[in-house]
């Protein structure tokens, strides 16, 4: 006995719902960072090099070989990578060590209700070769401006595959002027004797409101 036309309409309409649905769910997910902020992209920071890497091929099973970092990161929330550019903090009043206790330093504390927490997790993190002076970038995608950039390196000798990060294992760079609201803000960095793995962690204080965005950078310094 064959189905009532009607039925076979309504359920047509019901799968056709369905679709729509699922690609609204999914233009909400890869819609998020185009309104959102920035962060490091040279050398790029964790959730950076994350949706660098793998936004375009996230399915692909390779990851978990290839970059066990931001796969665990993934497993732990999907959201991470797709919002690369929001990892930041309200209202601190430039009291970061307050505000973020020791081994959550690479999630901002916690930040985001814990969507960054995977980013905390040491282990063999992507790490950009650079040399003794080199040269970090920030886009900031929303034209923020920067009141400041503080920008550390992790003491040699750390080692950021087996050690969560403290405010004691980092040595301050330096602390920037302003910037003016634009697309990228370069600092030049110099350093002497480094060599091996370490973290660059820079705090990112835009000007528009207290806003502060927290990025770790994995790095292989080399001669």
């Amino acid at each position: 006995m064959h189905p009532h036309p009607h039925a076979r309409t309504r359920t047509w309409a019901v799968r056709v719902m369905a679709l729509l649905t699922a690609a609204a769910a999914c233009l909400v997910t890869w819609a998020g960072p185009a309104s959102a902020h920035g962060s490091l992209v040279d050398p790029a920071s964790r959730h950076y090099g994350c949706w660098q890497r793998w936004g375009s091929d996230f399915q692909n099973p390779a990851m978990q070989q290839q970059d066990p970092m931001c796969w665990q990161a993934w497993q732990a929330d999907t959201t991470a990578m797709w919002n690369w550019n929001g990892l930041y903090r309200m209202n601190l009043g430039g009291d970061f060590r307050a505000a973020i206790p020791n081994g959550q330093l690479c999630s901002g504390g916690h930040a985001e209700n814990g969507r960054y927490n995977a980013m905390d997790v040491p282990g063999a993190w992507k790490a950009t070769n650079i040399g003794g002076n080199f040269t970090i970038k920030l886009w900031d995608q929303a034209n923020h401006g920067a009141d400041y950039l503080l920008v550390y390196v992790t003491r040699q000798g750390f080692d950021p595959t087996s050690q969560a990060i403290t405010w004691n294992d980092l040595q301050l760079l330096t602390k920037t002027g302003r910037y003016s609201p634009g697309q990228y803000y370069t600092v030049d960095l110099s350093t002497s004797g480094r060599s091996g793995r370490a973290v660059i962690y820079t705090i990112w204080q835009a000007s528009h409101m207290d806003q502060t965005f927290f990025m770790c950078s994995d790095v292989n310094f080399v001669s």
